[in-house]
């Protein structure tokens, strides 16, 4: 089977006729079948990958192919492929066909990408660990007794374990960034408005952002270019002018950069984390990087504020899913209003009915001043705070989760616990930043550790160039050994 080492070593391969992406798209879809006890695809585009594989291939024989031909490319499953099933991970869209694709698919299509098949997900995006799918958990390819994290398990599992080059996920606390910590990948989730959301399935609209999921940072810079940009459809997405990420990469600059004293130094921290983490400030600093502490007094507000707002916003967004229009609908019902209801009550999984009615209790108007109001003025603190770091700061870096994968079920019991699992990455969203976590060690069971940059707004480029540091630091390159021999 082909050895795939990056984005630019595989067109090399391919114009060179060391493969083909016909041969490449047929193996990674055999490969595929055979590792499908991890669960990490609820459906394989047959037809339709290996049809775009033969388009691809003449547009190499050609000269015309695009910045991406012959990449492999999963999709999680909440964002819209045109023609090809998307369900969020629900059965509530259990056999629902999207109509149209999603602008990121359109981009990655345009520049002849291979869209190998849809990636299994925490239903609706809302999860840790990806045990709250309809469809069965997610298997850590590199331990399988431990979750791949969530909500985009399935998207990260699919680049550890080799079945794709590319993935792309969505990101609404953490949900690119912590299961990139948990597999030993490349993730990030730009900054808000700088890619599409047109086509990604809502959670919580003022959170969601997509990003892709890649074995290094040069192919992530890549293609998060190719993704990011103005699209009519949204009108959150930003006018500014795309930077050229993958020339920025090359750039030797140094930056001040922060670490919130209140999350590293954190008693509730796991030791083999700090260590790690501690690490790779150091290795910041002999790089030239002036890295300094600062203090951060909303930590132990992040959590439930970003579940107030988070959930009323769920709230609003799924109330679509009726049993009506499309999607499931029960046998039970009798009449309007027992549709509603048992559609809703049979659709959902229980995580997503939990946090509907959490969000539905935070709107109400016995409540709406002392829980949504309040959080949202929070919100507005902590993203002040933000910014005022970013007065005498470039970004700040933090451990991406306070942990290592865990083993399934460990947290499943205790909804608590696993929200907590998101505290370290929560605060991008909050304040709509960019963050990125790249592998920076193991923990002592063996399984990765990730190391987060979050920056100023639309810095992505110079997060993008510090990870590539971080990334060419000879101890990362031994992690990466060890991930791979796991």
């Amino acid at each position: 089977m082909y050895t795939f080492k990056g984005i630019n070593q595989l067109q090399a391969d391919l114009r060179a006729g060391v493969i083909s992406c016909h041969a490449l798209t047929t193996e990674i879809l055999k490969a595929s079948e055979e590792k499908k006890h991890l669960n990490i695809f609820l459906e394989l585009f047959h037809h339709s990958a290996l049809k775009q594989a033969s388009a691809v291939d003449e547009k190499i024989k050609n000269g015309t192919a695009g910045k991406l031909a012959g990449v492999i490319v999963g999709l999680k499953d909440n964002i819209c492929y045109k023609g090809h099933r998307v369900s969020a991970s629900s059965k509530i869209l259990e056999g629902f066909e999207s109509l149209y694709s999603a602008t990121v698919t359109e981009r990655l299509l345009a520049e002849d990408a291979i869209i190998i098949g849809r990636c299994n997900c925490d239903e609706f995006a809302m999860g840790s660990s990806n045990e709250n799918s309809a469809y069965g958990n997610v298997l850590n390819p590199l331990n399988e007794r431990c979750v791949p994290g969530g909500s985009s398990g399935g998207a990260a599992a699919a680049i550890a374990a080799g079945l794709c080059h590319v993935t792309l996920g969505s990101d609404t606390g953490g949900s690119i960034r912590q299961p990139a910590s948990f597999t030993g990948t490349v993730g990030i989730k730009p900054t808000y408005g700088r890619v599409s959301r047109y086509g990604l399935i809502a959670y919580a609209s003022s959170f969601d952002q997509i990003g892709p999921i890649t074995k290094t940072v040069e192919d992530n810079a890549l293609v998060l270019e190719i993704i990011s940009g103005q699209d009519k459809h949204d009108n959150t997405s930003s006018s500014r002018a795309v930077d050229e990420y993958c020339k920025h990469l090359s750039e030797n600059k140094t930056y001040k950069i922060a670490y919130l004293k209140e999350c590293v130094e954190n008693p509730g921290l796991d030791p083999e984390i700090r260590q790690n983490v501690d690490r790779q400030i150091e290795a910041l600093r002999k790089a030239g990087h002036q890295v300094e502490p600062v203090g951060f007094p909303y930590l132990d507000y992040l959590v439930p504020i970003y579940y107030v707002i988070t959930t009323a916003e769920a709230s609003s967004n799924l109330s679509r899913f009726a049993g009506m229009h499309y999607g499931y609908r029960s046998k039970n019902a009798t009449d309007l209003e027992s549709t509603f209801k048992k559609s809703r009550s049979e659709g959902f999984g229980k995580e997503v009915k939990r946090r509907i009615m959490l969000g539905t209790f935070v709107l109400s108007a016995g409540y709406y001043d002392a829980y949504y109001k309040k959080a949202q003025q929070v919100r507005a603190l902590i993203t002040a705070d933000f910014h005022k770091i970013f007065e005498n700061f470039e970004m700040v870096v933090s451990p991406t989760a306070p942990s290592a994968a865990f083993k399934f079920g460990a947290k499943s019991d205790d909804p608590i616990q696993m929200y907590m699992s998101d505290i370290a990455s929560i605060p991008a969203n909050l304040a709509g930043l960019p963050g990125i976590s790249l592998p920076c060690g193991l923990a002592d069971s063996n399984m990765p550790v990730g190391i987060q940059l979050v920056g100023r707004p639309m810095s992505d480029a110079s997060l993008l160039q510090t990870a590539q540091g971080l990334e060419t630091a000879l101890d990362l390159k031994l992690v990466a050994e060890k991930i791979k021999s796991n």
